[in-house]
């Protein structure tokens, strides 16, 4: 995935550490969702879906750590669309160092287009699948349904 947006900036804070000093798991998770948050935004989910009750459920997630972060180091996390399916769409995360450029870690996450009310995947939005068009050319992008 050649495409990519920075989806978070942050710092690791002395309370994001364990006893050796280095950011825990729980924080890097965090980081990424936040970032996904930045991520979905971009491509059009917004305060007008949940109003509509419709949301995105993660069902897969895989990290990889590269690198340790430790106190004080400055994190960039960038992220695109890999793949957008009839209901699912795959996306790529990577954080790093912001002094060294060095990847700290990356995460590759399923997520479904979900429907709040009936607790069921749904189809993924058009205009979701619109601006991933727009934002990432590269992206596997299949056209979903005519209905």
């Amino acid at each position: 995935m050649s495409q990519e947006i920075e989806c978070y900036r942050g710092v690791v804070h002395p309370w994001l550490c364990d006893a050796m000093g280095h950011m825990t798991t729980r924080h890097y998770t965090a980081m990424f969702d936040d970032g996904s948050y930045h991520l979905l935004a971009a491509l059009g989910f917004g305060p007008d879906m949940l109003a509509r009750r419709i949301g995105f459920a993660d069902v897969n997630l895989n990290m990889n750590f590269k690198a340790e972060l430790g106190v004080g180091d400055l994190v960039v996390v960038t992220g695109g669309v890999e793949k957008i399916g009839g209901k699912s769409m795959i996306t790529r995360y990577t954080m790093r160092n912001l002094a060294t450029g060095d990847v700290a870690a990356d995460l590759v996450a399923s997520t479904v287009q979900f429907d709040l009310a009936a607790r069921r995947a749904i189809e993924v939005l058009p205009e979701i699948r619109a601006n991933a068009r727009r934002l990432f050319p590269e992206a596997e992008i299949a056209a979903g349904s005519l209905v």
